[in-house]
């Protein structure tokens, strides 16, 4: 076993400050890196020392790596935690930090590389009997093939990138008549996003859910789940609400997907933080999805259920040190919800809003979580993800959960830019969120702009007509007393005036 002395955090924003003060409580020194947009960030001035790597594009700063492994060495790291995004999922990045002696808090870049491609992902796990969506077994760019395929499985069907990632590279295709369009602009999305123009056919699920199992793996074979996460509530692909527990699961279902969740990542070798995506039908019928070989966004709300420091494990494992959580250890303890905090309109089509936050002030109170890097007066950068922050809350019931959510939300002050509080507010209080009977069309089946302009109460309208009313009529009245400066009136003010005098 290693023990870590000094990690560098290559990455930036509220993942990087997160990072970094789990690494001071565990006595760790931090090297944060920066670009010229980020000089001023929170997480520069946290840290213990603090390097510019390079112009604010982040392929001129954040995706160097090269310049990244030159500053550890210079400055004597031991590890690098890549957070997630940037470098996070990067075999031959993962595989450079090795290669420098150093450590990398993640899994080996063979594992990366395996999960990194469905393809390869699915190959990997044929042997564990875990469920798949029905689709082509292997990249393909043959276009009469393709719809032969489809045809076979039946429509609709969904196109998606081999080497794809947030909704980029993935079209649904309803009928064989606009299948070529489709397929045309999933491989230009592929080519564009990732460098690979290759896709794979698979059955599209109606009425799909996302959920996804949270797994941690040690350097000596020991594999755990902490459960699921629901993020079935998303726009453009990306996730914008999760939740933990998921409100649907049986606990006969939980443990079926948690040990398909531990299988697959057995299956390639897996250790560190990882999670297994699953599709999940209307007849809680899942299928395995993909596995994301880093930490993710929304892992606060599996902290908050657990008790489990994710951070602090992920560096734990990377120590070469053995879990010392057992599966039958675990529980779930109330119900925590993570709305994502966005710099962007939900008015207009979810658009990036970004500029400066002229007000920013955080909600406070029991059981709620703001993770952030920003403050007040800061500006967002246009160069890179436009998130602000992830707000958390915690319950004993999913009931109390939301209901703090609410009140979180309507204390958050933002000024400045536009943001998705409002649509987070939204969700919290719609029907099929409240129920939990929703799917990963909540935006297309229930948000439009006009949502967001809150229905008077008819109280208050009630008193607003009466109140309309009565200055209507003083104003009428008003009209027939003697206008100021009316002989009358000035004959009543000069009366007053003598009557004072004497």
């Amino acid at each position: 076993m290693t023990q870590i002395r000094k990690i560098l955090v290559a990455n930036r924003g509220e993942i990087a400050l997160r990072i970094m003060r789990t690494a001071r409580e565990m006595g760790i020194q931090t090297v944060a890196i920066y670009s010229e947009a980020d000089r001023n960030a929170l997480h520069v001035r946290y840290a213990d020392e603090a390097v510019c790597v390079g112009p604010a594009p982040s392929v001129e700063s954040y995706l160097k790596a090269d310049v990244i492994i030159d500053v550890c060495r210079q400055l004597g790291v031991d590890a690098i935690h890549p957070g997630y995004g940037f470098l996070s999922e990067n075999a031959n990045f993962s595989r450079m930090v090795r290669e420098a002696g150093l450590i990398f808090i993640g899994p080996s870049p063979e594992s990366i590389e395996v999960m990194g491609s469905k393809l390869a992902a699915k190959a990997a796990v044929a042997d564990y009997n875990i469920p798949m969506v029905p689709g082509t077994p292997s990249a393909i760019t043959d276009r009469d093939e393709a719809k032969a395929i489809s045809a076979q499985i039946g429509y609709p069907v969904l196109i998606k990138a081999s080497a794809g990632g947030g909704g980029k590279g993935m079209r649904v295709v309803e009928s064989e008549d606009e299948f070529d369009e489709q397929m045309d602009r999933a491989v230009s999305e592929a080519l564009s996003a990732f460098g690979d123009g290759s896709v794979f056919i698979e059955k599209y699920v109606t009425s799909p859910r996302h959920i996804e199992i949270q797994v941690l793996g040690d350097q000596h074979g020991n594999i755990i789940h902490l459960f699921e996460r629901e993020c079935s509530v998303q726009r453009r692909h990306q996730k914008v609400v999760e939740e933990a527990p998921s409100a649907i699961l049986t606990p006969e279902i939980r443990e079926a997907m948690g040990q398909a969740a531990v299988d697959v990542a057995r299956a390639c070798g897996y250790y560190g933080a990882g999670t297994v995506e699953f599709i999940v039908n209307d007849n809680l019928d899942f299928y395995f999805l993909e596995m994301n070989t880093r930490l993710q966004v929304e892992h606060p709300v599996t902290e908050l259920i657990t008790g489990i420091d994710l951070v602090k494990q992920m560096i734990y494992i990377a120590e070469g040190k053995p879990l010392t959580i057992r599966q039958e250890d675990l529980q779930i303890n109330g119900h925590a919800v993570e709305v994502r905090v966005y710099a962007e309109d939900p008015a207009n089509n979810f658009l990036p809003d970004v500029g400066t936050l002229d007000t920013y002030v955080r909600p406070q109170g029991n059981g709620v979580r703001v993770d952030d890097g920003f403050e007040q007066g800061m500006s967002i950068p246009i160069y890179y993800d436009p998130m602000i922050a992830k707000l958390i809350t915690y319950g004993e019931s999913r009931e109390e959960a939301i209901q703090k959510m609410i009140r979180a939300i309507d204390e958050y002050q933002i000024s400045g830019v536009q943001t998705t509080l409002p649509f987070g507010r939204f969700v919290m209080e719609h029907e099929a969120f409240r129920s939990g009977q929703f799917d990963t069309g909540f935006v297309s089946n229930y948000f439009s702009p006009d949502k967001l302009t809150p229905e008077p109460d008819p109280a208050e309208a009630e008193l607003a007509a009466v109140l309309a009313a009565y200055l209507l009529e003083q104003a009428k009245s008003s009209k027939k007393q003697p206008a100021a400066n009316s002989p009358s009136t000035l004959t009543k003010k000069s009366q007053w005036k003598t009557n004072r005098m004497r």
